[in-house]
């Protein structure tokens, strides 16, 4: 006889939806599913629904946090299943001393993160966007990029911060480019490093060496304001900055100034402090302001292609029914 199993999405996707990603792999197990979706509801209404929670599905549009109260209302919660990389809109701290894992997607996106970081980089370093729009608006810009400078990425420096595993993909993906490679990390992986040629420097000295920097790192007290303008200040004048993780991480204000002032010389940004950014965001109002500034903007689509979301839901829909079946979870990343 299958056993009911409620589960309480904090996502904006609709309850029927969520039911359909799970029916595939519910064939021949002894499981029955009832969906409840809380995404803008009451707080009241959400406290109510999470006590009859037994697995929690996190928004993946961090709209929703998760706070002491919301993790004390779980009183059977299994598994809270983040269906994304982020998860810094949990208390994952509060829901360790439940004794609730929380699991995040981490490694179904990696990829997608990966090849857009590369391909930031290479776009910025041929300054493809500037030759794109000038062609477009019937201009000839051959002879400004010559003076501008354009590059290749064959013989840089590149700088990864964070070797997890968006780092490391991003570091596998530059094998073979020609390419010096060099990271900084809390721990140092030796055995990566060994494997792919990797030098590991402090953070300091990787900004003033790189002409790539990238970074990979989660949100956290640590990592919040990471690179401030001290940090700017200190990367080489021909160097460019890649931010496909949180926008946190990075004074935006700083940044402006940096790309406005030519500390660096460009810089890709797919995540913001706020979400959307407003008009007068310090970077749209740059880019608005300045056309030769070499700066792309993208609205947080790094690790959100079509190939990435499918994963994310194979992976979520899979760790959850693990944990429904009496197995442990994959990619906890509290306990």
């Amino acid at each position: 006889m299958a056993k009911k199993y409620v589960i309480v999405s904090m996502s904006p996707l609709p309850e029927q939806l969520i039911k359909a990603f799970f029916m595939p792999y519910l064939e021949g197990k002894p499981i029955e599913l009832e969906v409840i979706g809380v995404f803008g509801k009451s707080r009241d209404e959400v406290i109510n629904a999470l006590k009859k929670a037994d697995i929690v599905l996190g928004d993946y549009s961090f709209q929703m946090k998760i706070d002491k109260e919301l993790c004390n209302a779980m009183e059977k919660v299994k598994l809270i299943q983040q269906p994304s990389t982020g998860f810094d809109h949990i208390d994952i701290e509060a829901c360790k001393e439940k004794g609730i894992p929380v699991a995040n997607a981490g490694g179904a996106n990696a990829v997608s993160v990966a090849e857009y970081t590369i391909m930031a980089a290479l776009a910025l370093l041929k300054r493809l966007v500037y030759a794109h729009q000038k062609t477009l608006e019937a201009k000839w810009p051959q002879w400004d990029l010559m003076e501008m400078g354009t590059y290749d990425l064959y013989d840089k420096t590149w700088g990864i911060i964070g070797l997890g595993r968006i780092g490391r993909e991003v570091a596998k993906r530059l094998d073979g480019w020609g390419v010096k490679i060099i990271y900084y990390d809390k721990y140092r992986n030796k055995e990566f490093e060994e494997k792919y040629g990797l030098e590991y420097k402090s953070l300091r000295r990787l900004l003033r060496e790189s002409d790539i920097v990238s970074i990979h790192v989660p949100l956290t007290d640590e990592t919040r304001g990471l690179i401030g303008e001290r940090e700017l200040r200190s990367m080489k004048p021909n160097a460019i900055l890649i931010n496909p993780s949180r926008g946190e991480l990075i004074d935006e204000e700083a940044l402006a100034k940096a790309l406005k002032e030519r500390w660096i010389a460009g810089a890709a940004i797919d995540v913001y402090t706020k979400e959307p950014p407003p008009p007068d965001h310090p970077l749209l109002k740059l880019a608005r302001e300045d056309p030769n500034v070499n700066l792309i903007l993208t609205p947080h689509i790094a690790g959100a292609n079509t190939d990435a979301r499918q994963r994310i839901v194979r992976f979520s829909v899979e760790n959850v029914l693990r944990v429904l079946l009496g197995e442990k979870p994959q990619a906890v990343v509290n306990l």
